[in-house]
């Protein structure tokens, strides 16, 4: 890895404010920085001669005089965001302004080809400041305390596969991709606005993305939101076992709550969730009634989540969670069993995690060349 020049401390300020706003003009940078024209004009040109800034065309300004326009030069170089998720790995490289450079997708299986095939894509000339991974897990760190790495083996065998393919000397970060997803539905996504609310994923697995004041929370453990421990069942003269609630409301036991149901009449019983909610739609007695058990149980859990959090706003995501379809059922459920919280469907749908994943990476690759800001003053 290329490391970042060392910079003075207005230049840093300059070159943070460049990478947020993508272009902008001197008199723009002073503004966003609350430099002075002078400092700004002397860091712009400290950044410059590092290839870290280049003019980018000119702009008309309010006295009628053409002023200069820049942007991130070649050397601000370059971050990758890897979801690694259950079946789909998807991978997004960006410049650190957030312009995207490269992506690919592959399966679970071939994780480690689809992150080589998105660094291939990259410009070469691009050093790479950092990689954010989202795993489906909680973090931990590495025997003695090199780096982070998935704490069970839900997602610990995959990452090691990929870990391979990664470039040596680049900063690696773990992140829950839950917290991913819930980060892109505060920026780009329902939740854009909100700086409170829950984002609840249900698909082959459950969780939760907790944001407080703009902020995601991860606890003292990293494992904030990590509804499968919740205990279930809990009832007289039941045992709670081990992650049960998140085999109960996971897709693969609503796929098999359908085929128990199924009437041989109906023909074919839905092989995935897509099918069965396809169905519904269709209006097939069925598959509305599985549907709707299933936004009653998301209902319960989203009132769970509220008595806990109040976060005001629930947004439903996940390969079974974003369907509209659970919408009126969850609704009802809650305010049943909570008070008002406004519940709504994803807008970012399964991009999410990665989407997310790329606006950390961002925001680290960005502090990586503004970290040794300071030094040269």
């Amino acid at each position: 890895m290329a490391r970042a020049p060392r910079l003075t401390e207005s230049a840093g300020a300059v070159f943070a404010v460049l990478a947020g706003a993508g272009r902008a003009t001197r008199p723009q940078l002073a503004s966003l920085a609350g430099l002075s024209k002078p400092t700004v004009s002397a860091a712009v040109v400290e950044l410059e001669a590092v290839g870290l800034a280049a003019h980018s065309g000119t702009a008309s300004s309010g006295t009628g005089r053409n002023a200069a326009v820049y942007r991130l030069g070649p050397a601000a170089g370059a971050v990758l965001a890897v979801d690694l998720g259950p079946a789909v790995t998807r991978v997004r490289g960006c410049a650190l302004d957030g312009t995207l450079l490269a992506e690919a997708t592959g399966s679970r299986a071939g994780a480690a080809d689809v992150v080589r095939e998105a660094l291939d894509a990259l410009p070469a000339d691009a050093p790479l400041r950092t990689i954010v991974v989202a795993v489906g897990d909680v973090t931990a760190p590495r025997k003695g305390g090199a780096g982070m790495r998935p704490a069970t083996a839900k997602a610990g065998p995959v990452f090691d596969a990929v870990a391979v393919a990664l470039p040596p000397g680049v900063p690696v970060h773990l992140e829950n991709n839950v917290n991913c997803a819930a980060l892109a539905e505060l920026h780009e996504g329902a939740a854009r606005g909100r700086n409170t609310f829950g984002y609840l994923r249900i698909g082959v697995g459950i969780g939760l993305g907790i944001v407080v004041g703009g902020q995601v929370l991860s606890g003292a453990n990293g494992a904030a939101g990590e509804l499968a421990r919740l205990p279930y069942p809990w009832d007289d003269g039941l045992e709670p076992r081990h992650e049960a609630l998140e085999e109960y409301i996971g897709a693969r036991s609503l796929l098999r709550r359908a085929a128990e149901a199924w009437p041989a009449t109906d023909g074919p019983c839905p092989g995935t969730a897509e099918q069965l909610f396809a169905l519904a739609a269709e209006g097939r007695a069925a598959a509305r009634a599985v549907v709707d058990r299933h936004a009653v149980d998301v209902g319960r859990l989203a009132a769970a989540v509220t008595a806990v959090l109040d976060p005001g706003l629930v947004v439903l995501g996940g390969s079974t969670g974003a369907y509209p379809q659970l919408l009126q059922g969850v609704r009802a459920e809650l305010a049943r069993l909570s008070w008002p919280t406004e519940v709504v469907s994803s807008t970012v749908g399964d991009l999410g995690t990665v989407v997310g994943a790329a606006r950390l990476a961002v925001s680290r690759g960005v502090q990586t060349v503004t970290e040794s800001a300071g030094m040269k003053d």
